[in-house]
């Protein structure tokens, strides 16, 4: 158990994640994300949940478990660091979920004893989801009979860093879920179709007022005491959005991307969901300053670890990696979910040639 904990203090500084929500002409509906760690390699694995598995939830700093249930889902997701913290999954149900960081502004209840058999750590609320229920609505009526509690506390006894959720179902219902002030759970409907991290989804929303100039195409070329003023090249419309990776920007960058995507066939919104997101991988380094240099990991290529896509309407699910860009694909109807399994992700470095 202290493995665990001390990876999560570790892993607790960066992860600039990045989702993004999209439906198709054919009315398929779409949850596609990022998930970056540029400090060392998040071992994330593909996990195959059958019905009636057993779960418990781990508790803070502490042998002991919390609530414990049985699966009433099938279910797919990928892991960070343990088998048990599912970042992102889909159920047989069209029901999607996962975790994204939200420092300084997440704030969970403090554990107490006296409400063990309902408290479930942050990083195994997705399971949770995922296992018991088929539809947001569910989950919005279910989630605060909870204790959701941080999965460790520091040397220092403060709380790790948590996350906010994102929650959607196969009708079309998207929220993002966010816990503050100790325990007080917000729930927000998801009408922009994008998450990010901090600061809380409200003020992201707000954030976007400023760029209400932004617009797909050129800018009017005009003429100033005949002077011409024209255009440089293509996407002057846009020219003020922000290139920077921090989550405001990378929220209003990916909005932008929505906005002034055209309406396609799910297998076309799918390639087009992957190209979208690879506006935000992060190249290894990057978050490093010049004296923090000499810690740049050299065990993986990317802080973009990996990306994945939900179809809630066909029931698949997409991921590609760092070390392959080529997109696997997860059939739900296709699996016989006879057993729980823990299936490493294509990791091998590899450049195929081709044969001529």
């Amino acid at each position: 158990m202290k493995k665990i904990f001390l990876s999560i203090l570790i892993a607790s500084n960066l992860y600039p994640c990045t989702g993004i929500s999209i439906k198709s002409n054919e009315n398929a509906y779409l949850q596609a994300r990022t998930i970056e760690y540029g400090e060392s390699n998040l071992n994330s694995k593909l996990i195959i949940v059958p019905k009636n598995h057993s779960f418990n939830s781990l508790l803070p700093n502490t042998k002991e478990t919390g609530i414990s249930w049985k699966s009433k889902y099938n279910f797919v997701g990928i892991s960070v660091i343990n088998e048990r913290f599912i970042a992102e999954g889909l159920n047989e149900a069209g029901l999607n979920a996962g975790f994204f960081y939200f420092p300084n502004y997440g704030s969970l209840e403090k554990y107490n004893k006296k409400y063990k058999s309902k408290s479930l750590v942050d990083l195994q609320l997705v399971s949770y989801i995922l296992s018991n229920f088929k539809s947001v609505e569910e989950v919005k009526q279910n989630i605060k009979n909870l204790k959701i509690v941080n999965i460790a506390y520091d040397k220092d006894n403060n709380a790790l860093p948590t996350a906010h959720f994102r929650v959607a179902d196969s009708t079309g219902a998207n929220i993002v879920i966010e816990i503050i002030e100790n325990g007080k759970i917000m729930i927000y409907e998801n009408k922009v179709g994008v998450i990010t991290n901090s600061p809380d989804y409200p003020w992201h929303i707000k954030n976007l007022n400023n760029y209400v100039n932004l617009r797909a195409g050129n800018a009017n070329n005009f003429n100033v005491n005949n002077q011409e003023i024209s255009s440089f090249g293509a996407g002057t419309a846009a020219l003020g959005l922000p290139g920077d990776i921090t989550p405001p920007s990378r929220f209003v960058r990916a909005f932008f991307y929505l906005k002034t995507m055209p309406k396609l066939n799910t297998k076309d919104s799918i390639f087009t969901a992957f190209h979208i997101l690879n506006n935000f991988d992060i190249p290894i380094g990057v978050e490093f300053s010049n004296e923090h240099k000499e810690y740049i990991p050299k065990d993986i290529l990317s802080a973009t670890q990996w990306g994945s896509l939900s179809d809630l309407s066909n029931l698949e699910f997409y991921y590609k990696t760092m070390n392959d860009f080529s997109i696997k694909r997860v059939d739900l109807k296709n699996i016989s979910f006879k057993e729980y399994k823990i299936i490493n992700l294509n990791e091998e470095k590899q450049i195929n040639d081709i044969k001529i």
